[in-house]
């Protein structure tokens, strides 16, 4: 059923087979681009590349004739390769990757399992991306805090983290300013229904109105 619509191209490929090829590369690359721009924040320049990668990738996978280990090898060098016009994230590299595969299994002439390789992972991009499955706890934080060298911090904040937290744990301490600072870097799970600004208002004052930063965990931020 998904057998190749050409056995070798090391004898020559007829130039409807080549179009079909690339039809499809495209047609699917297509796809891809406007599944990533429905699900995620991007840039035309990205989706542009994500629409024309299976096809270059096809094209050098019928100049390669095909080979099996090259073709590896060539993966691996595109891989290294920042597909990428904005600051990437993972899906990004997601979506680079699945052009990258359309491209080799239409560069082999495999074009309809191709085509559904895309209609699934298309399906399943889009239901883990609107649904809650795989959705994080929203109340979970990173709280990174400067204080003055004076204040102990082993007990300064512990009413404040009892009135707005159900988990507070410390997991990093630095000093700054030739140790005239330290910077304190907390995971917190807030309580539900609490208003983060009265929450940093009051580490405010306990700190000194020294900076605060209270992020997502998957933002890596500094203060």
């Amino acid at each position: 059923m998904f057998n190749s619509i050409f056995d070798s191209t090391s004898t020559g490929l007829d130039v409807t087979t080549g179009l079909i090829c690339a039809a499809v590369a495209l047609g699917l690359g297509v796809v891809i681009a406007i599944t990533h721009m429905k699900t995620s924040q991007t840039s035309k320049g990205f989706l542009t590349t994500l629409a024309t990668l299976p096809l270059l990738v096809m094209a050098v996978m019928i100049m390669i004739n095909g080979n099996l280990g090259t073709s590896i090898a060539i993966l691996g060098a595109f891989s290294l390769i920042r597909f990428r016009s904005i600051q990437g994230q993972a899906k990004d590299l997601l979506s680079v990757f699945f052009a990258m595969t359309v491209g080799l299994a239409c560069g082999m002439g495999h074009i309809l399992f191709a085509a559904v390789v895309t209609i699934i992972a298309v399906v399943a991009i889009i239901f883990f991306s609107y649904s809650h499955l795989l959705e994080p706890n929203k109340s979970q934080r990173v709280l990174k805090i400067v204080i003055p060298e004076d204040l102990d911090y082993e007990e300064a904040f512990d009413e404040i983290f009892a009135k707005y937290t159900t988990k507070a744990e410390l997991t990093r301490m630095k000093t700054m300013n030739m140790g005239s600072l330290y910077k304190l870097t907390y995971d917190v799970t807030l309580k539900p229904g609490i208003k983060e600004k009265d929450f940093l208002d009051e580490l405010r004052v306990k700190n000194c109105n020294l900076k605060i930063l209270l992020s997502h965990p998957c933002l890596e931020e500094e203060i």
